[in-house]
C-alpha cells in the first residue's frame, strides 16, 4: 500500500529494526501483558509486539491507516491477539478499557506531552511506558542539562525515565527535521503524593503539588522568592534565591507539604 504521511497527524514511520529491536526489549514483554500502541501507523511496531504479546491493543487515528491494519493483521484480530480501534487516543476513558497495561509506541510527537499528562496522572495509570519522543524532550524529560523542567518534573513525580537510545532521522520514513530517542518511564504510580500527603486527601495533595510547580516555573527567570513568595514565607531561607530549574523533586515535595 502506498501511503503518504500526514504531517497534521504528526505521522513519521519506523522503518529501523534496530530501533524496533530496542523498544520490545525495553517494554520487558511477557505473553500475558496488556500492550496499549498508540499510532501504530504501518504496523511495524505491531508486528513485533504481537510476537511478543497476546493481547495487543492499537489506536489509530486515521481512517486510511486503521483500514490498511484491519486487513494486514486480519488473521491476529480474528484470534483475539490483537484489538484495533480507530479512535484519538486523548479522547478515549482508559478507565472503561483497560487494567494493568504497559504502553508501547512510537507516538505522534506533536501530542507528545497530552499523552504523558493523560496516561501518567490516569485514575488507573500504565505500569510502563516506552516511547519514541524527540531526543530533545527526551534530555529535558531526564534532565541530562541538571536542569529541570515542569516536564521533567511532571514525569518524575510518577515514574522513572531512562532514555534507552538516540534514534537518527533517517530511521524513519519520512525522514523528520529531527532526531529522535526511546525513553523508558518504569514504576509508575502515585506512591510518591500517597507517601508525603500527610494525613491530607490524596487528591488534594496532588492537586496542591502541580499548583505549587506551575507558581514556581511561572516566571522562569525569576527566583523562588519571587514566584512563590506567598508559600515560601519565612520558610526554606536557603532555597529562596534559586530559580525553579535548580529544585529536586524532592524539594518540591518539602514545599507542598507546607
Amino acid at each position: 500500500m502506498m501511503y503518504k504521511a500526514k504531517k497534521s497527524l504528526g505521522q513519521n514511520f519506523l522503518k529501523s529494526n534496530i530501533a524496533l529491536k530496542k523498544i520490545i526489549e525495553a517494554g520487558e514483554i511477557s505473553p500475558d501483558d496488556i500492550i496499549l500502541e498508540i499510532g501504530p501507523g504501518k504496523g511495524a511496531l505491531t508486528e513485533k509486539l504481537l510476537e511478543k504479546s497476546n493481547h495487543v491493543i492499537a489506536v489509530e487515528k486515521d481512517r486510511n491507516l486503521f483500514d490498511f491494519l484491519k486487513e494486514k493483521f486480519a488473521k491476529e484480530i480474528k484470534e483475539e491477539k490483537l484489538t484495533l480501534i480507530e479512535d484519538d487516543i486523548l479522547k478515549i476513558n482508559v478507565d472503561n478499557v483497560l487494567q494493568n497495561y504497559k504502553i508501547i509506541a512510537n507516538i505522534p510527537y506533536n501530542i507528545t506531552g497530552a499523552i504523558l499528562k493523560k496516561f501518567l496522572t490516569e485514575k488507573n495509570q500504565p505500569n510502563m511506558m516506552v516511547l519514541m519522543v524527540q531526543h530533545e524532550v527526551a534530555k529535558r524529560i531526564i534532565a541530562q542539562n541538571k536542569k529541570e523542567s515542569i516536564l521533567s518534573i511532571s514525569v518524575k513525580a510518577y515514574g522513572e525515565p531512562k532514555m534507552i537510545m538516540k534514534v537518527p532521522a533517517r530511521y524513519f520514513s519520512p525522514a523528520p527535521k529531527v532526531d529522535s530517542a526511546i525513553i523508558k518511564i518504569n514504576n509508575i504510580s502515585r506512591k510518591l503524593f500517597e507517601e508525603n500527603s500527610q494525613g491530607q486527601s490524596l487528591q488534594n495533595f496532588e492537586e496542591k503539588f502541580w499548583e505549587i510547580i506551575h507558581a514556581g516555573f511561572a516566571h522562569k527567570r525569576k527566583k523562588l522568592s519571587g514566584n512563590l513568595k506567598n508559600i515560601l514565607k519565612n520558610n526554606f531561607k536557603e532555597i529562596k534565591d534559586k530559580r525553579a530549574e535548580d529544585l529536586s523533586l524532592s524539594d518540591w515535595i518539602d514545599i507542598a507539604k507546607i
